[in-house]
């Protein structure tokens, strides 16, 4: 596909989705304020660029959690890829392979964990939701570590689900083709059909466990070998206590402006989470991603990899695995621009001082 930015592949998916799949996808919780808020402080900085560096060459490879990727834009989690198109989570993990980057598989996924990593050709990780029958969690990560994923990461920003009014309105649920494929074994599968309201938020309130605390963490670390990653976090306070429980990894995400409206942006935290964690856990973020100077941005700011959200989802809708593939690509063509303009031959180049010298 052909694309000059990713606010063109939006417009051609937004075209292309039935409207409470569009809604669904592109809504944020209440007023839609944290949406905005996310996009707004990357505006807000800018890059005091170097000059006179050789960037003949530049080399936009990194690694997450020890796994090589070649470039430091992964695939965030995101739930039921085939409302976007018939291929789903499969086309988005090839193009996720293809560009050489980490795809993270949603609890939520309309595909088999074992069907993505069968198709993968990169580092898959998988998102984890606590459901109120533990015993159905820990089987479901007994399956992923079995499956081959890489790492857990577990979202830690839902204890309910924020109220999205554009699915209240539209009563949004899964149509009868689709199910949540990675719970069928434990009667989880089906969404009931919207009787008032979103199906999904009735959904999580029924069964996902709303007490859950940092105990959790441990609990999680016991039953698998996989490094942890917390999702969810914009504290700097909060993350120091992900580390002391032993997370490998700090994903700095308000869950895309999905949950709490007057959430602040990730990247005004990004900073104060990266130093309070002084390196004892990698740090990475999503929320906003729409350009490679917003990557650059975070990257400057201490951020190891970030993670693009709504824009897979657009690529995936214009043009399956080829839309997804062409979202990538434009993030990783901008942010080896970027690069070269700013002075940084290397991702390591890339420090804090281009944002305050």
């Amino acid at each position: 596909m052909e694309i000059l930015n990713l606010h063109e592949l939006e417009a051609v998916a937004r075209a292309r989705l039935a409207t409470a799949v569009w809604d669904y996808y592109a809504a944020g919780a209440d007023d839609e304020r944290c949406m905005r808020r996310n996009a707004d402080a990357f505006e807000r900085v800018v890059l005091h660029y170097r000059v006179l560096v050789d960037v003949a060459h530049r080399a936009l490879a990194t690694s997450v959690l020890g796994q090589p990727i070649a470039l430091p834009v992964g695939v965030a989690p995101m739930a039921f890829h085939r409302l976007a198109h018939p291929d789903g989570e499969l086309a988005s993990v090839r193009a996720a392979g293809a560009a050489g980057t980490v795809f993270v598989l949603s609890t939520m996924s309309n595909t088999a964990v074992e069907d993505v990593t069968a198709a993968a050709t990169g580092p898959v990780w998988f998102q984890l939701y606590v459901y109120r029958d533990r015993a159905a969690t820990e089987a479901l990560v007994r399956r992923v570590e079995a499956a081959g994923c890489r790492a857990l990461v577990l979202t830690v920003d839902v204890p309910v689900l924020g109220r999205r009014e554009r699915d209240v309105r539209n009563r949004f649920t899964l149509p009868p083709d689709l199910a949540i494929e990675n719970l069928h074994a434990a009667g989880y599968a089906r969404m009931a059909p919207a009787t008032g309201g979103s199906a999904l938020a009735a959904y999580v309130a029924e069964l996902w466990n709303p007490a859950l605390t940092w105990d959790a963490v441990g609990w999680l670390r016991s039953i698998t070998t996989l490094p942890v990653v917390l999702k969810g976090i914009v504290r700097a306070d909060d993350a120091v206590r992900a580390v002391d429980h032993g997370a490998a990894g700090i994903l700095v995400s308000n869950h895309g402006g999905r949950q709490l409206d007057a959430a602040p942006a990730t990247l005004d935290v990004l900073p104060r989470i990266v130093d309070a964690v002084a390196g004892r856990a990698e740090v990475y973020l999503d929320g906003g991603i729409r350009r490679g100077t917003d990557v650059i941005k975070a990257l400057a700011l201490g951020a190891r990899a970030v993670f693009a959200g709504r824009p897979i989802l657009w690529g995936l809708a214009a043009g399956g695995q080829a839309g997804v593939a062409a979202a990538l690509d434009v993030l990783r063509r901008e942010l080896d621009l970027a690069m070269a303009l700013c002075g940084c031959p290397t991702i390591a180049a890339i420090t804090r001082d281009l944002v305050a010298p």
